[in-house]
């Protein structure tokens, strides 16, 4: 899988992107950074642009197998002194889950979620899934890789 993502900051992001891999970039160059990483198999690049407006992606996350998982990576970031907004035995995205999220330097939100069960209902919190922006306006790009 491949992700890019664009970013006004790529120092604060590769600083930022290395703590929450666990990995250092294979690649940088003045505008670019590549992380290329083995579990789970993830192609994913920083773009640095002059301005990032909005958020075109909900959100992003990695799923792990149980709830110490969950608290490790946790523990682990907060180590390095993000904020850590942990979510406990919520329904969200028909499922109760355990999470956190934590957030980039340019407002992308990243969670680390364990599925404890299906349920029939999407959420029964409307907060479910990350911030959700209200009044973005998106502009549609016309370069490559953005």
């Amino acid at each position: 899988m491949h992700v890019g993502i664009n970013v006004t900051d790529l120092n604060k992001s590769i600083e930022f992107y290395s703590k929450v891999f666990n990995a250092e970039p294979v690649k940088v160059k003045p505008d670019y950074a590549k992380f290329l990483l083995d579990n789970p198999g993830l192609n994913f690049t920083l773009n640095v642009k002059e301005e990032v407006s909005g958020n075109q992606v909900g959100h992003f996350g990695f799923q792990v197998e149980n709830l110490e998982e969950v608290l490790q990576h946790k523990g682990r970031l907060e180590g390095f002194g993000f904020f850590a907004r942990e979510e406990m035995d919520v329904t969200c995205c028909y499922a109760t889950q355990d999470k956190f999220w934590v957030t980039d330097p340019d407002g992308n939100e990243w969670e680390v979620f364990y599925t404890k069960g299906n349920v029939e209902s999407m959420t029964i919190d409307p907060a479910c899934c990350a911030t959700q922006p209200e009044n973005i306006e998106i502009k549609p790009s016309s370069s490559c890789c953005s």
